[in-house]
């Protein structure tokens, strides 16, 4: 795919691409479209529940549930830079998207899922400062530091976003311009170009590597100090509630980078772009609706906010 040939000159150049989707059988996309349907509808409620409660309930105005508020706020942006373009997809009989269109998905994409993997790992740091050192909690976790570390979770993934969709710029696509998937995503882009992607190849693996590495090597080293902190506690009642301050996180960051690292970190022939497809689900459709939905059932303070929240309008 690197020999491409160069020469542009009487070749059109691409002004909107077609989108594969996931199936072209229609009573598959049908199925599909009421499916996609009700995750998003789910997501939306979920992450606006979450986001009004955390607003309305001072108990919860601390900073792992500031931090909770942000990631709910990226998981509503997130599932809208996607899915309702799928499900236009499923019932739409012509599957384009713009050029333009394209690439302000990509940006945005890039943005949500960057801010989603970095939110985490502040949630991991948030969760070891509380359980390692809860003497210095307070002022380790100020209201300024929070602050502080939401802006350079939006830098960094505004950084990534723009140098992935910066980098997609500057490629040239002459004929080719059918995307083999649901969305704009970087590598089924890459094998469109009639440019060489060298450049792209590499900071995808630079951006890539480093949202694995540091974010990774962040959490695993935080939960390693939080379990050995968890076991040294004596009481029984103590280390369930500890852990179970953990356990949500860790279900979610599992989910999230195990999917993603799936479908970015191997060689590309050894997974079909249908199976990559299944696998971008996961993590752009399916971990937006599980985070507000596993934060909410296995926490006791969202229920009882929840709770009194229900009950207060319910009374009126």
């Amino acid at each position: 795919s690197h020999w491409k040939r160069m020469d542009i000159g009487n070749r059109s150049l691409v002004t909107e691409f077609i989108l594969v989707g996931l199936t072209k059988d229609l009573e598959i996309q049908v199925l599909l479209f009421f499916l996609f349907l009700g995750i998003y509808i789910i997501t939306v409620a979920g992450n606006l529940g979450l986001v009004t409660l955390i607003r309305l309930t001072s108990q919860l105005h601390t900073p792992m549930y500031y931090f909770l508020f942000n990631l709910s706020c990226i998981d509503l942006c997130y599932s809208s830079v996607i899915t309702p373009k799928l499900l236009v997809n499923f019932v739409s009989k012509r599957n384009t998207i713009s050029y333009a269109g394209c690439m302000t998905q990509l940006f945005f994409y890039c943005f949500f899922v960057n801010a989603e993997c970095y939110v985490l790992t502040v949630m991991a740091y948030d969760r070891y400062v509380a359980i390692c050192k809860p003497l210095l909690y307070k002022v380790t976790m100020s209201p300024l530091v929070c602050s502080l570390m939401a802006v350079i979770v939006y830098l960094g993934a505004f950084i990534a976003a723009w140098a992935h969709t910066g980098c997609m710029l500057r490629l040239t696509f002459c004929d080719a311009n059918t995307i083999n998937h649901y969305m704009c995503d970087i590598l089924p882009l890459l094998e469109l170009s009639c440019t060489s992607t060298h450049i792209n190849e590499l900071v995808v693996l630079i951006i890539v590597g480093f949202d694995v590495a540091v974010p990774g090597l962040t959490v695993i080293v935080s939960y390693v100090f939080i379990l050995s902190s968890i076991l040294r506690i004596s009481s029984t009642e103590g280390r369930s509630k500890a852990f179970s301050t953990c356990s949500s996180h860790i279900i979610v960051v599992s989910v999230f980078f195990g999917s993603g690292a799936f479908m970015y970190l191997h060689p590309s022939s050894v997974l079909s772009m249908n199976q990559k497809k299944v696998s971008t689900i996961f993590y752009t459709i399916l971990v937006p609706m599980l985070n507000p939905l596993i934060y909410s059932f296995r926490n006791k303070e969202v229920k009882v906010a929840l709770k009194k929240t229900l009950s207060r309008n319910i009374s009126f």
